[in-house]
């Protein structure tokens, strides 16, 4: 019986695999002379560094929340499918405004600036740092199940294969798309056949144990009070989102693809591959009779000479060591990704030096580093490298959620028609992450304290550099000044007519003497060009639009006493409901004639036909130019 179900399994995942090996352009195609990878490619990438999880996190899950882990794995890959959909909103919303790739530190610097992006560096390095780590200790874990070697064997190889990985990327050798589908078909076979011994050697309690696990949450949330069933959640949530360490990485690698829609399609792949795999051989590992405080290091090749027989659980150790190795690998290809990309555009060339091989060597050195200070610190236990984990990882998922809800706050759907999510449901999810971090900062010190020394480093080291070398800067230097507008302002006699627009809006051209438009803008984003001589283009300085058009409201009150000024705002056409930055911000217009009683203020609406008049004669003056 087992043969058989084994074998006609075998035979129609083959086939699957040589149907989808048949297409064309199947991991990478050509287009407008570049080359773009498909949504299975990095499906598939990121689908190999996920995968790892399994070996290790619902060992130290069961340690933390015991069999509840069962129960809580399942609910938090529910919790990583709502949040995946925010990383495809984040996605169309970065490469509608040219950020293609850098996922969590891009969009904290769009949405934020450059201090909270490098708290989003921060909390993805720690991730990829201890990516490396524990990925490196449970590979030596389960390669060597059945040899014996001692802690000093044990860790010198550990060690081992973080300085061979290094020196592989300093060479200038990486993994490409076709050895990770291979290494991916291959895994395919491994974990369905995993799968199917565990489920037709399925213990005779084991599927009591599944149940009991959700019968113990359900009276958690039930017989307590509402206070005691957040906790229950945060803490299994926060216990148990290890198991998907490395579903971050899709954003990070969008700009190798075409649009935000293969971003949208990898998900789809990993929320129907690892989503269901991680919690299906989580919950018949954990719930078969095994002893899992001796087993912590390899539950999962343990568990397969249970179900198996010894060579099938050398085969998983085998295995699991090489995905493991591959997450290494990947660690240290992002993590040099991500640090080059902030080096550039802070200008630090230092640490973007490259060899004959083209390899950023000194940021591998530096990760080597790194890596090895924490193994050594950590005495290589992997039960402390998963403590302090998630730390960085759930920092990272709080931050770009986060920057989400503000973004959403301003801007509404506006720019993102084609796809968007539900605030309540972003705002809800926040909560969880916000709710889950805050618990294991207070309750894994090792982990808080490398994240917040990460922080503080980089913090120290960028804001400096950023100050002096961020794009911002020069944007700034290339804006209007304010002082121009009210020399050209002083010159003319009458009624001064003062105009604030937003960028792009066409009435701008209109060049009739007395009237000036302002338009303020985010030295994040590229300076809008100016449209007339009397167009002033001004930063927005404190991050706040409101107060830097009070700054200007101040100027022409005091320089221009005595005359005449009009100043106009345009009439909102926005929701309130969707844009709630603009009830806010119209509520901040009304009590501007009391500030500023020196002043003329109105609010004007311009129907299209209106438009397209101011329009014409500013095209007929470009064209004779």
């Amino acid at each position: 019986m087992t043969f058989l179900v084994l074998f006609w399994l075998n035979v129609l995942l083959l086939a699957v695999f040589a149907v989808i090996l048949m297409r064309p352009q199947l991991l990478g195609f050509a287009k407008g002379g570049k080359w773009y990878l498909t949504w299975l490619s990095i499906g598939v990438i990121t689908l190999m560094d996920e995968l790892t999880s399994v070996f290790y996190a619902p060992a130290e899950a069961h340690r933390f929340i015991g069999m509840t882990a069962i129960f809580f794995i399942a609910f938090t890959s529910l919790i990583m499918r709502v949040l995946s959909t925010r990383m495809v909103e984040i996605s169309e919303i970065l490469e509608l405004h040219g950020l293609r790739g850098g996922g969590v530190y891009s969009f904290s610097y769009f949405v934020l600036g450059p201090v909270a992006s490098f708290v989003a560096v921060a909390s993805i390095m720690v991730d990829y740092i201890l990516t490396a780590c524990i990925s490196t200790v449970s590979a030596v874990i389960n390669g060597t199940a059945f040899v014996e070697l001692g802690p000093g064997a044990e860790r010198l190889l550990v060690l081992g294969i973080i300085w061979a990985i290094a020196g592989l990327n300093i060479i200038g050798i990486r993994e490409n798309a076709r050895v990770t589908f291979g290494i991916f078909v291959a895994a395919a076979f491994v974990f369905v056949n995993l799968i199917a011994l565990g489920v037709l050697n399925i213990e005779p309690s084991s599927p009591a144990r599944m149940w009991q696990s959700g019968v113990e949450v359900y009276q958690a949330l039930h017989h307590h009070t509402l206070a005691h069933a957040v906790s229950v959640i945060t803490i299994g949530v926060a216990s148990c989102v290890l198991a998907y360490s490395g579903i971050e990485s899709v954003i990070q690698t969008a700009g190798l693809v075409e649009s935000w829609r293969d971003i949208a399609k990898a998900y789809w792949f990993l929320a129907l591959t690892v989503g269901i795999v991680t919690p299906v051989v989580s919950a018949l590992a954990l719930s078969a009779p095994i002893d899992l405080a001796q087993h912590e290091g390899d539950l999962i090749t343990y568990w397969a000479t249970v179900v198996g027989n010894v060579p099938f659980g050398v085969v998983i150790g085998l295995f699991g060591s090489v995905i493991l190795i591959m997450a290494v690998n990947t660690a240290y290809v992002a993590s040099s990704e991500l640090l080059e990309r902030v080096a550039h555009r802070y200008r630090f060339d230092w640490l973007m030096a490259t060899n004959r091989r083209e390899s950023l060597y000194r940021i591998h050195v530096l990760n080597g580093l790194m890596y090895t200070s924490i193994i050594f610190v950590t005495e290589g236990s992997q039960a402390i490298l998963a403590e302090m984990y998630a730390v960085g990882l759930l920092a990272s998922f709080c931050i770009n959620v986060g920057c989400l809800l503000i973004y959403r706050y301003f801007q509404g759907t506006k720019e993102i028609r084609e796809y968007h999510t539900s605030r309540t449901g972003t705002l809800l999810l926040e909560l969880i992450l916000v709710a889950c971090f805050i618990y294991l900062a207070l309750h894994k010190p090792y982990g808080t304290g490398l994240w917040a020394a990460v922080v503080t480093v980089l913090l120290v080291a960028g804001i400096p550099f950023s100050r002096r070398y961020g794009p911002e800067v020069a944007q700034v230097r290339r804006s209007d000044y304010p002082m121009e507008m009210l020399l050209a302002l002083g010159e003319v006699d009458g009624p001064l007519h003062v105009y604030f627009r937003r960028p792009g809006e066409v009435e701008a051209t209109e060049t009739s003497p007395g009237s000036v438009y302002i338009t303020f803008f985010s030295p994040r984003r590229t300076m809008p060009d100016r449209v007339a001589p009397n167009h002033y283009r001004f930063p927005i300085a404190g991050g706040s639009l409101y107060r830097s058009i009070q700054a200007i409201l101040e100027l022409l009150q005091e320089e221009l006493d005595g005359r005449e000024v009009h100043v106009h705002f345009g009439w909102p056409t926005s929701s309130w409901l969707d844009r709630m930055a603009v009830g806010v911000f119209v509520w901040n217009l009304m009590r501007l004639p009391r500030r500023f009683p020196k002043l003329n203020f109105s609010i004007d609406y311009l129907r299209q036909p209106e438009l397209a008049r101011v329009a014409e004669p500013a095209a007929e003056r470009a064209a004779s130019s």
